[in-house]
């Protein structure tokens, strides 16, 4: 009985995690063939079916570094403080090499210009390195480390940080609260994901494992009353417009473009808002995820047991999609041989194009992910855990 709860449990945690990881490829599908030069969550060009492309990919990072925190919390039942610590600070160095890597060629195609990238890779790296030290802290210092960092980071918006300036370099110690870019030894770092307030909400979820050594039906009531709190939580604190997120919302030409002001919260770096906002919902549906079942189900299952793997195939799927339809469109494949921000003027697609060109990238590393879950599933190597 113990067992099957378990895997019961894992099952869950997997489907919210491949079902982000299957909305994130949307935003990434969009940065390769998108024919538009804005930023889609400006309110003074987008339209709707651009922003609320941009914006459900919000949940995304949130939701897959709180679960990060989860499974370390629950791999902790059966390791050491001493082996979970280790393996945390062996996979956090391992992520921010691949990111700095493998990643950024894959973002790129281009070692002429290339540029070292900082994105989610990167701050899920960092974040384990961080929990590989507070592992070692009794549980209620984990909570206010987490808790104190995710409340308190809004606090650094006020003068301590720049804005963003990727028109020449800024220190790198800036990445602790804002993007931009930096030389470090001569080389260009692209700072994208700063690391507050990241590291808090990894501890976070590092506590809420707690939750399941709960019987299910308390756990998944807890899981939705928090949820729900969270959401509340949102609501009020962006109605105060003041605290939580650096940019307010205001009244807009149309009831639909003031509730798109009051959903448009801060990502870089996630604001208190944007937390609650993406955290809350999540929590809701990984309460729900324990009962439902069905293909759908077990496909998003597939993809989240296997998110590494993932997560690096599509940034090469997509890529190397964008060069054919560069070449299809009469500019040649190397003018998509390019990182995302320098792509050029004429190429791209309307936004009926990108959601098709995403769906046909999910269902075509569908087969690969089945196949390496199932080699994970089937084969012990130490090294796999890494993956």
């Amino acid at each position: 009985m113990a067992a099957a709860k378990r895997v019961y449990r894992l099952d869950s945690i997997d489907f919210l995690r491949g079902l982000v990881m299957v909305i994130m490829a949307l935003d990434h599908v969009r940065d390769f063939f998108t024919d538009v030069r804005f930023d889609p969550a400006d309110l003074s060009q987008t339209d709707s079916a651009l922003f609320l492309t941009r914006w459900i990919t919000h949940f995304c990072a949130p939701t897959f570094v709180l679960l990060s925190g989860i499974s370390a919390g629950l791999m902790h039942e059966r390791k050491s403080t001493t082996e979970l610590s280790r393996f945390l600070a062996i996979r956090g160095l391992w992520l921010i090499a691949i990111e700095i890597t493998l990643v950024s060629f894959g973002w790129q195609f281009n070692l002429s210009s290339f540029t070292f990238g900082l994105q989610v890779i990167w701050v899920i790296g960092a974040s384990m390195l961080v929990m590989a030290a507070l592992v070692w802290l009794p549980f209620w210092a984990i909570i206010g480390f987490g808790a104190v960092v995710v409340l308190g980071h809004n606090a650094l918006d006020y003068g301590l940080f720049p804005a963003s300036d990727w028109t020449k370099p800024t220190p790198f110690w800036h990445i602790l609260h804002n993007q931009g870019f930096s030389l470090v030894a001569g080389l260009p770092v692209a700072r994208m994901y700063p690391l507050l307030p990241w590291i808090g909400l990894m501890p976070l979820g590092y506590a809420l494992a707690r939750a399941y050594k709960l019987d299910p039906e308390v756990r998944q009531r807890f899981l939705l009353q928090l949820g729900l709190a969270l959401t509340l939580a949102f609501i009020a604190l962006r109605l105060l417009n003041g605290y939580g997120n650096p940019s307010p919302w205001s009244a807009q030409d149309s009831g639909i473009f003031t509730l798109w002001s009051f959903l448009n919260t801060t990502k870089y770096p996630p604001s208190l808002a944007f937390l609650l906002m993406t955290i809350g919902p999540g929590l809701i549906i990984l309460a729900y995820a324990e009962r439902w079942q069905g293909k759908v189900v077990g496909w998003m299952v597939t993809f989240g047991r296997v998110p590494f793997f993932y997560y690096l195939a599509h940034i090469y799927l997509a890529h190397l999609l964008a060069l054919f339809a560069a070449e299809m469109q009469g500019l040649g494949w190397r003018a998509m041989a390019t990182a995302m921000w320098n792509m050029p003027q004429g190429y791209g697609f309307s936004i009926g194009v990108v959601w098709l060109v995403w769906v046909g990238v999910v269902a075509a590393l569908y087969p690969a992910c089945k196949w390496f879950a199932a080699l994970k599933a089937r084969r012990k190597d130490w090294w796999l855990s890494y993956l």
